[in-house]
């Protein structure tokens, strides 16, 4: 055997062949390859070729096996012999090699091994031993374009699992200058809009308009390969979109939305370019074609929830979770689950608008089922789920189940919106019970729709004055009542928020039929119940129908007050229908969890246990 190794030895060659024979069978066949792979070192080889298989073995043992600490110490090696060896030369040969984007293979080896170990070590909870290894790696790495951007990416990764978004947002800023140096505008556009998502995150929206604005200038001047410009259009006006939405402005978002589903149609149509881009630096994809589609569809949802299309928001939840089932019997990436979590978690909310507590109910079970799968994923989303069960809670008339899912998401969450959306629902349900005065007053002073607004969401700015409209007709401070109402039809209207114009029509018309203005009142109800059915919002269909039935008769109209009658008595008994299944599954359970992680199983119920009085 030659001592220096330049030549690939033929024992070296047919043991590579046979491992990779063994790995690529069907179904695999792992401990042959290790083996192969192990008998490698029978030969005392040169330490490039050690190294190498040490990060070959790493890589198997952690992909195919669940031996993560032998994993683990191969790729340890692999790292600890790649640094010892130096490689890079200062000859003009190399330093032409570099600028002309070619980089010495065996610099795979290291990043490779930085980065597979770094992966590992977080798999692990030994966060603290990845973030100087791929510090260091991101160090040496700078010679080496596509290594330095792809270790920069996962360090920024790994910081904003952590939550240090102001970390992240450095390092992404670091990666978008060099990639600026390097001559890559297309992975320059990947860093700073990936950067944008995180300045969303943490909600500095001063920051994030003009990184847009640069973003959108980019995307459109890059002349590159046809799917990757598409792909940075799709996340660009994905970050738009999300913007909107988070801002509540479902009306305005329209324009971007309607361009993002014409990208991805235009994605559907192109066929993968298998050309290598000259920069090394380009080598990469944000997602792959069929997450992109699957994470338009998502966003449609979220627009569709907001606008009240709960029809519409429905279709394409099916059409998204089919595509989700698909993607996911050929492959494990987490991004998956979260698209399916998040998509349940707006599917759910629309079950129980439209008067689908059951399914509903065993939906909510499902994402717990999916949480109960990745801590991680329960971490994100566990705020969430309480805040599901704290709706549903308010569906069956728990209200003091309600509360205590709400004060559970409000404990487990930081994030603002959510953290107002569930202050006003427990608002609600302070309103709802009629003895919490102290409780409720503090809950709105921190939610006051004309003085310092916790959020600038549209949406959640005018729900507020709507639960403040609630409050004043409880209180039968009916003028007070209408000017709350009256702003938020005017803010409603204004971003096309279905399902707050009908809630607060059927109130309004409420006040006008208390105070005896029945010809106002019909000009109210009519209306809601129109909106109402065509969101379909079936407790404000019910709500409508027993009005109407009472207008209709004070007012002498016999045969349409017996229409409404029926219509009522029809929507009664589909609500209470529901109850009742709801109520007997096993899953109700769920609505005492309040601490730990969701419990795994759920012992069946007798029977409905909550009043049905509310429904009636």
């Amino acid at each position: 055997m030659a001592s220096g190794g330049e030549a690939p030895e033929s024992w070296y060659l047919a043991l590579l062949g046979f491992a990779e024979h063994f790995r690529t069978s069907s179904p695999p066949k792992i401990r042959l390859c290790v083996h192969c792979l192990q008998a490698v070192f029978q030969f005392k080889p040169p330490q490039r070729v050690e190294a190498r298989t040490h990060l070959q073995l790493g890589s198997v043992l952690y992909h195919h096996t669940k031996n993560s600490d032998l994993a683990r110490s191969h790729l340890e090696k692999a790292w600890c012999i790649s640094q010892q060896i130096s490689f890079l030369s200062h000859n003009s040969i190399i330093v032409n090699m570099l600028r002309h984007g070619h980089v010495p293979q065996f610099e795979d080896v290291k990043f490779e091994a930085a980065s597979l170990l770094s992966e590992l070590y977080c798999q692990q909870n030994l966060v603290d031993s990845a973030k100087p290894l791929l510090r260091k790696a991101i160090q040496t790495s700078q010679q080496t374009p596509y290594w330095h951007c792809r270790l920069l990416f996962q360090l920024a990764q790994l910081h904003t699992l952590e939550k240090d978004l102001v970390s992240a947002c450095d390092l992404l800023g670091v990666g978008a200058e060099y990639a600026r140096v390097v001559g890559s505008e297309y992975t320059r556009a990947l860093f700073l809009l990936s950067k944008g998502m995180l300045l969303l995150m943490e909600r500095k929206l001063q920051e994030v308009h003009p990184l847009l604005t640069l973003c959108g200038q980019i995307v459109e001047n890059w002349q590159g390969n046809p799917i990757q410009k598409e792909s940075l259009r799709v996340f660009f006006l994905v970050l738009q979109v999300t913007h909107y939405l988070d801002a509540g402005q479902v009306k305005s978002v329209k324009p971007c939305l309607k361009q993002l589903q014409q990208c991805i149609q235009t994605i559907s149509t192109l066929h993968d370019d298998e050309i290598l881009p000259s920069n090394p630096a380009d080598l990469f994809h944000w997602l792959p074609k069929e997450h992109m589609c699957v994470l338009v569809y998502l966003v449609t949802v979220m627009h569709s929830m907001q606008a009240g299309y709960l029809e519409k928001a429905q279709k394409y939840t099916d059409k998204a979770l089919m595509q989700l089932e698909k993607l996911k019997m050929l492959d494990c990436s987490p991004i998956l689950s979260s698209f399916q979590v998040i998509l349940l978690e707006h599917i759910i909310m629309c079950r129980l608008v439209t008067g689908h507590k059951a399914t509903a109910l065993q939906e909510i079970s499902q994402v717990c089922q999916l949480c109960q799968q990745s801590p991680r994923l329960f971490s994100n989303h566990a705020a969430q789920l309480h805040t599901l069960l704290g709706l549903y809670c308010i569906s069956v008339n728990c209200m003091d189940n309600a509360e205590a899912q709400f004060s559970t998401a409000l404990r487990l969450t930081t994030h603002q919106e959510l953290w107002t959306f569930i202050v006003t629902n427990l608002a609600s349900v302070y309103i709802r019970e009629g003895n919490r005065h102290q409780e409720l007053y503090s809950l709105l002073e921190r939610i006051n729709p004309d003085h310092n607004f916790p959020v600038s969401s549209h949406c959640l700015r005018a729900a507020a004055f709507y639960i403040r409209g609630l409050l004043s007709f409880f209180q039968g401070r009916y003028n007070e009542a209408k000017r709350f109402l009256r702003e938020t039809l005017k803010m409603s209207n204004a971003e096309d928020l279905n399902r707050l114009t009908a809630c607060s029509l059927v109130l309004l018309g409420h006040i006008f039929y208390v105070l005896g203005n029945h010809r106002e009142s019909n000009n109210m109800v009519v209306p809601a119940m129109q909106l109402a059915s065509k969101i379909p919002d079936m407790s404000v269909q019910l709500w409508s129908s027993a009005l109407l039935k009472d207008l209709n008769k004070a007012c002498g109209n016999t045969i349409d007050a017996h229409e409404a009658a029926q219509m009522h008595q029809n929507f009664s008994q589909q609500l209470l229908q529901d109850h009742i299944a709801a109520c007997s599954l096993p899953e109700h359970n769920l609505i005492s969890w309040t601490d730990g992680p969701p419990p795994g199983q759920f012992q069946a119920q007798n029977g409905p246990t909550t009043s049905l009085a509310s429904l009636l």
